[in-house]
């Protein structure tokens, strides 16, 4: 069992037994992503903690999109609970890179994407720099935010 999974697991109880209300739904509700991707597709196998990272960024980031849709309809009790569970999650993902540190890691991706073309890449590489750019990142930035550096990197002069 992945490590992370287990960790929830066992989180996941010691919240039932101190009651804490928020945290046990927010776990159960991740938990119950993580069973659901382990059967989807063919055959149902166990996910590594790379991939239990993935849905608990995918289902924080569910949680931030409710959040503003709730805000948007004058929903403000509905949009805090849906923030307090991403606060949750966010407690089990990596910390997010500032801006200075994504910056320093998409320039080296272009380095890297300009050594293999031989000519610094232009808005048509931006798939191999993001490739690049997302290997280095690894989860802890947001597609969007790593896109737009890119896209701020590969702007001619």
């Amino acid at each position: 069992m992945a490590e992370l999974k287990a960790r929830l697991q066992a989180d996941l109880t010691a919240a039932m037994k101190n009651r804490e209300k928020i945290k046990v739904a927010t776990l159960r509700m991740a938990l119950t992503g993580i069973t659901n991707e382990e059967v989807a597709g063919e055959s149902a196998r166990e996910l590594t903690d790379d991939e239990v990272l993935r849905v608990l960024t995918r289902e924080s980031r569910k949680r931030k999109e409710a959040a503003e849709a709730f805000a948007a309809a004058d929903r403000p009790e509905r949009a805090q609970a849906e923030l307090d569970e991403a606060e949750v999650l966010a407690g089990y993902l990596p910390k997010q890179l500032d801006d200075a540190e994504l910056e320093t890691l998409v320039t080296e991706a272009v380095a890297e994407v300009t050594e293999q073309l031989g000519a610094p890449p232009g808005q048509k590489q931006m798939g191999q720099v993001m490739k690049a750019a997302n290997a280095k990142v690894a989860g802890r930035a947001e597609g969007g935010r790593v896109a737009a550096a890119v896209r701020a990197m590969l702007q001619p002069s």
